[in-house]
């Protein structure tokens, strides 16, 4: 059989754009932030996770602008090797600093930074222990794990009964790591941080978080789960993401010196790809700067996702409960998901439509999320588009 046969036989995304459903990959042509051009139409943004806004501030526009006037397009090279700029140092620096931890190594995406973190810290005989809903970043950087003889435990959603019960079967004298989300990419669940850090310490156990979407977002000025829960000394590592509240693109993980050390001269991924470019560098640091100069851009943030989860489920939505910049509204079925997201686009707003293999059958959704910058008409107007059409589509009554 021909490698390339599942290719030819995959044709559902080309029957769904046929129907003009299809809900993914629309190009836009302009961006302001809160509002988008597709198709040369204005449409208000519910999707993106440019969760302060900062993608359009004229300093970091200018920041950007400036190191490549300084540096180039790009560095030609691997941080390890010739890709390092004074930049990557200044901003690993900083971001130590702001998370509280000793040290930050940078990667080339979020995505990269779990696989590299997690596939070198774990390998044989050792314990990596994920939770079910963990985004697949982590979820990819556990199975290479597994793949250097790394075992792989899972456990329930959020559940740290179940979490307790795994890791109490597990060889107490074997080196464990719990990694897990902090706010979970789908539903905005916010991990039980006290539960699995009780856990940890019962079992001998390190604790790795997932902070791309909790990173100006909750803590204490926007520093993240720890911070939140008020926790920062029992959380081992923390990685996080620039490609969302610091407006640009790449990642990070922050943790003690030696540890952070080791991954520097340990992890492929960090050792064997190209670095971050010194205009996405330099627009995370300008972000960064703006966070610690404008927290109430988080408190604004929460209170616009507040207005519109409110809203919602006043109008009979089933909502997810959390104050996380995260408001998802489940539909329960696929092609009413897409359908919903085709009217709710022609109505001008965009969302994202999440149906399987990517959520459970039953909890097909559409995940909306919200800016620091979305102003209140623009948020009421989401609300009133899906009391409109949730009533036209019988998902409320």
């Amino acid at each position: 059989m021909d490698l390339f046969q599942k290719c030819y036989d995959y044709t559902l995304a080309d029957e769904v754009k046929k129907q003009g459903l299809y809900p993914y990959s629309h190009p836009f042509q302009e961006n302001e932030g809160p509002v988008v051009t597709i198709n040369g139409r204005k449409v208000i943004m519910a999707g993106s996770n440019n969760y302060l806004g900062l993608t359009t501030h004229p300093r970091v526009q200018k920041a950007a602008k400036a190191a490549i006037e300084k540096y180039g397009t790009g560095c030609s090279g691997s941080r390890y090797l010739t890709g390092t700029v004074d930049l990557h140092v200044e901003l690993e620096e900083r971001l130590a600093k702001f998370m509280g931890k000793e040290a930050c190594l940078t990667y080339s995406t979020g995505f990269q930074t779990a696989l590299g973190v997690i596939s070198t810290l774990v390998g044989h005989g050792e314990y990596v222990i994920s939770d079910r809903d963990n985004h697949a970043c982590i979820v990819l950087g556990t199975l290479i794990s597994k793949g250097q003889t790394a075992d792989l435990v899972r456990y329930k959603h959020n559940d740290m009964k179940n979490l307790e019960a795994v890791v109490s079967k597990l060889p107490v004298e074997a080196p464990k790591l719990i990694v897990s989300d902090g706010v979970f990419s789908t539903s905005g669940d916010i991990l039980n941080l006290p539960g699995m850090v009780e856990v940890a310490k019962k079992y001998n156990a390190r604790v790795m978080i997932d902070d791309a979407h909790a990173v100006g977002v909750i803590g204490e000025g926007g520093r993240g789960t720890a911070s939140h829960f008020g926790l920062q000394k029992e959380v081992d590592l923390v990685m996080g993401t620039f490609s969302k509240t610091f407006a640009s693109l790449g990642g990070f993980v922050v943790g003690d010196r030696s540890v952070i050390n080791y991954l520097r001269h340990n992890s492929p991924a960090y050792i064997f790809s190209a670095s971050p470019t010194p205009s996405s560098v330099a627009a995370a640091i300008e972000a960064l700067k703006i966070l610690e100069e404008e927290p109430q851009r988080v408190d604004r943030l929460i209170e616009n996702a507040e207005r519109v989860r409110k809203g919602l489920k006043n109008l009979g939505f089933d909502v997810h409960e959390n104050r996380t910049a995260i408001v998802p509204v489940i539909i329960g079925d696929t092609m009413k998901t897409l359908l919903f997201w085709k009217k709710l686009f022609e109505a001008g707003v965009y969302a994202n439509a999440f149906v399987r293999p990517g959520v459970p059958p039953g909890r097909e959704m559409l995940r909306t999320s919200y800016m620091a910058t979305h102003e209140p008409e623009q948020l009421d107007k989401i609300v009133e588009l899906f009391g409109v059409i949730g009533k036209e589509l019988g998902v409320i009554a």
